[in-house]
Parts: structure tokens; sequence; C-alpha cells
């Protein structure tokens, strides 16, 4: 008898990806089910290349595994009214896992269509900068 092993391919994991109106170009999700009002929030995204973030931070650390694909975060310390590059952007690829404070602020380019599991602590919320990039 031959095992049938599920890949990324072939799980119903990733099936079921939705969108909705407020949310950027070329993101789908797939959510969780209700939990601990402790816990975490848990989403499945799919990010196509090409796109984006802006400049923005969450409210609580989040962590994010890299199931397929290419991403690029930069992160800004605020300076004067502005925000200023904290460094190079950091890349991170398949089999990477990148983790951001709190309050961090960060942006995120998305080089190759990314397939990504996103943990945030606690409720999740995306709170886009209103600062001007040096």
């Amino acid at each position: 008898m031959t095992t049938i092993r599920a890949t990324m391919q072939t799980s119903d994991v990733w099936n079921h990806l939705k969108t909705e109106d407020d949310l950027p170009e070329g993101f789908t999700f797939r959510g969780t089910l209700p939990t601990d009002p402790d816990g975490i929030e848990t989403m499945l995204e799919a990010w196509n290349a090409g796109t984006s973030e802006p400049p923005h931070s969450h409210p609580g650390d989040d962590m994010t595994i890299i199931c397929e694909g290419e991403m690029r975060v930069q992160f800004y310390n605020i300076d004067d009214g502005t925000l200023i590059k904290d460094g190079p952007e950091e890349i991170y690829v398949e089999g990477d896992t990148a983790y951001i404070h709190k309050g961090q602020i960060h942006s995120v380019k998305y080089v190759k269509d990314c397939r990504l599991v996103y943990i945030h602590s606690g409720t999740f919320d995306f709170i886009e900068s209103d600062l001007p990039v040096a």
C-alpha cells in the first residue's frame, strides 16, 4: 500500500483563500475559527509577486513563516516626524521565519508569489503610518 503524502499544492489547507473589498490588491487569505481571547490570530496569506504593503505597524508581535516565495521587509525609525530606513531591506525566502515587534514600523514587498503562515500575538490590526519617508 502506498501512502499519498500531501504537499502545499495538494493540501486543502491552501484552498478557500478569499479577499475582501478593503484589502490590498494581490492579497488573499484564510482566517481562523474562534479561539482563546488572550491567544493569537493566525492567517494563511497569499500575495502576488509585485504587490506591496506601505509603512505600517501592528499592535502585537508577529511571526511570518514563508512557505513559498520571496518577500522583503524594510524597517523604519522615526526622526523628527519622518520615517528613516533602519538598515537595508531584509530578505526572506521559503523556509525562513520573520519576526516583527509590536509597534515596529515596516513595509513589505512581495518579490515572488508568496504563501505565508502569519501569526499575530493578540488581536490583529494594520496601522498605516501617515509619516513621510525620507
